[in-house]
């Protein structure tokens, strides 16, 4: 470990102009991270692009083998194939790996057994973050890994840490991603697609090999890269690696909403018994969830644009099953996500102070 290392904050995101990438910047200057300075990576095609880290102009650079020496924190917030080429770089260099693509909770991509999701702000849930680990070989401790899940996993599990108070038999989650999910590729397809329906032109479909504009979708078409049971699996597969038995493990379902940013849901839940209103928003408020107040609209993929936190109409009782509750909600999905990974880091910053 290089001198003065603890009491530098060096930051690298890699993947900086993705959507991910980006967002993490803004949420790391807004919510003012204690960084001594930030390296913006990406592929090497877009080396030499000119941006700005915490005010000052900033060029986005190649990844090479040296990009982490002295770095604290490593945030990989682009491709999942970017993130499992260089992470053990990373940690070998010192750093703390932070991952927001799902590569490090991937088993294929053989990742580390201790970066297992993260989300700091459930704390009837919270895991301890795990200490530096000490090397096989005896030498100097090194860093922990950490995935940073996606929003669908925070909002599951979320939901899961909310009702567990109140013992429900069966919980169902019924998820409706924006195709910001799929970086700006995803947003191209559907502004393409919403242009060339409404001038009556043939559309285009590279990511989706289906019609997303103006259509809901319960799969993508077979030439597809992506698959949506795919994502399913891995949200229930990283919601039940969180929750590890500590809260009810919510059904997931996936439909694709022909959004561009916005990660709605609609959940289910049976409980045991009849809970008050006041219970509900005491339990999801002590989660840092906003509730919609009496009277008050309906959060929608708008107006939670730019806001870091979950938040859910007001809880409505089924009219046929006696103690059957849905839940209606909205989240930022990239805000949501970023802060999720900074604050990570903001933990991990807070341990090392001097008590």
């Amino acid at each position: 470990m290089q001198a003065g290392f603890r009491n530098s904050n060096r930051i690298a995101i890699v993947g900086a102009s993705s959507l991910r990438g980006k967002e993490l910047k803004q949420v790391l200057e807004d919510r003012h991270f204690p960084a001594t300075d930030i390296h913006l990576y990406d592929e090497t095609v877009l080396a030499g692009t000119l941006t700005e880290a915490a005010g000052e102009p900033s060029f986005i650079r190649a990844l090479e083998e040296d990009s982490f020496e002295g770095v604290r924190f490593a945030f990989f917030a682009g491709t999942t194939a970017d993130a499992a080429r260089s992470w053990q770089t990373a940690q070998r260099a010192g750093a703390t790996v932070i991952d927001l693509t799902g590569a490090l909770a991937d088993s294929g991509y053989g990742a580390s057994s201790d970066a297992a999701p993260i989300v700091p702000w459930i704390p009837s849930l919270a895991s301890v973050l795990p200490p530096r680990r000490v090397a096989e070989t005896g030498g100097p401790p090194r860093a922990v890994a950490y995935s940073s899940p996606g929003a669908a996993v925070i909002i599951s599990c979320t939901l899961a840490a909310g009702l567990a108070p109140f013992a429900p038999q069966r919980i169902v989650v019924l998820l409706f991603p924006p195709v910001s999910e799929h970086d700006q590729a995803g947003i191209d397809e559907l502004e393409s697609q919403t242009a060339s329906l409404l001038t009556f032109r043939e559309i285009a479909k590279p990511v989706f090999d289906a019609q997303v504009a103006f259509n809901l979708l319960a799969g993508y078409g077979a030439e597809s890269k992506l698959r949506l049971g795919d994502i399913r699996a891995a949200i229930a597969r990283d919601a039940a690696g969180y929750l590890a038995g500590r809260a009810a493990l919510p059904a997931i379902q996936l439909m694709q909403a022909p959004v561009f940013y916005g990660y709605a849901f609609v959940a289910y839940a049976e409980l045991a018994s009849p809970v008050s209103h006041e219970k509900f928003e005491s339990a999801f408020a002590n989660l840092g969830v906003k509730m919609g107040a009496p009277g008050g609209g309906t959060p929608t993929n708008v107006s939670v644009a730019g806001e870091s936190e979950i938040q859910l109409a007001r809880i409505e009782p089924d009219p046929n099953i006696g103690n059957g509750v849905w839940l209606w909600g909205v989240a930022d999905n990239l805000r949501l996500a970023a802060t999720n990974a900074v604050r990570i880091a903001e933990e991990l910053v807070a341990q090392s102070r001097p008590q």
